[in-house]
């Protein structure tokens, strides 16, 4: 009589495939390494809330515009309501918008912060993203604290129509102001980083951060190719490429990314040195007395 051992259940979650290199890992192992994989180093995408995790010390992380929630203003419809797309998305993904922003410190010192999530409709730019990125470009001014964005998208949200194009006008001037006072701005791009985010605040950085392969651009390789009918460089518009051109400062490998905007952040903004942070536009240099003063 043939005896069979009752199969072991294995427990959802518990391994993962790589989308590179296509091997198997346990979940636990690439969490440990910032979701990179063991093998061949691919960078996973992660989202918003791992990625302030990630970068910022433990238990400094005040959240901003967490109560800023997306409306179907629109009342866009394709084979379901934008609304009902919207509750999906949240309720798989644990977070009610593809940005979370905030507040916190990075090896000591203070920082606000902006990380999109393409887990979230792909990280598309709609009014509360831009809102948020608003939001948190406001109170680095307003703290004279350096803002870092986390930049990855798959550019504005169709089902917000012009208002999200609007977005690229409100994110770009709210980040130009912080040039009035000197304040840092170091932009992160992730993987993919297209469309209108790549064409407004994320290519307004002080300093420009990359991961390693990241696709970077307006218009994704297919469609140009298609466009101009020709073929393209080797590795067009991943970060590699962009390094070459002078687009981007430095590709930085994700687990030594905090390290990297530590180092940053005390050239820039040295600990307890807040004139390194802001100038000073309110003084007037001697050039620039009225004439009566002069006189």
């Amino acid at each position: 009589m043939a005896f069979f051992r009752k199969k072991k259940e294995i427990p959802v979650g518990l391994w993962m495939k790589c989308p590179a290199c296509g091997k198997m890992a346990f979940t636990k192992t690439v969490e440990e390494k910032l979701n990179c994989c063991p093998e061949c180093d691919h960078h996973l995408k992660v989202n918003g809330p791992t990625r302030v995790k990630q970068l910022l010390d433990e238990g400094s992380f005040e959240i901003l515009g967490d109560d800023l929630t997306p409306k179907d203003i629109l009342r866009f419809k394709d084979e379901h309501s934008y609304e009902d797309k919207l509750k999906k998305t949240a309720a798989k993904s644990g977070v009610s918008e593809a940005c979370t922003a905030g507040r916190g410190t990075i090896d000591g010192h203070p920082v606000t912060i902006a990380a999109l999530d393409f887990t979230f409709r792909g990280g598309s730019m709609g009014v509360v993203v831009g809102e948020r990125i608003a939001l948190a470009a406001d109170d680095a001014y307003e703290r004279r604290a350096p803002l870092i964005v986390v930049a990855t998208s798959g550019g504005a949200r169709m089902q917000e129509g012009a208002l999200s194009l609007m977005q690229m006008a409100k994110t770009s001037a709210t980040i130009a102001r912080l040039r009035e006072k000197s304040i840092p701005y170091i932009v992160i791009l992730a993987d993919p980083c297209t469309g209108g985010v790549s064409a407004s605040f994320a290519a307004q950085g002080d300093v420009t951060l990359a991961e390693p392969g990241a696709l970077i651009g307006f218009a994704g390789p297919r469609v140009i190719q298609n466009t101009i009918k020709t073929s393209l460089p080797e590795g067009f518009q991943r970060a590699e490429f962009l390094l070459d051109k002078g687009y981007v400062d430095r590709i930085v490998n994700r687990r030594e990314l905090k390290q990297e905007l530590a180092t940053l952040l005390e050239f820039l903004a040295p600990k307890g040195k807040p004139e390194a942070v802001a100038a000073t536009p309110e003084a007037e240099s001697p050039e620039d007395e009225p004439a009566e003063a002069a006189s």
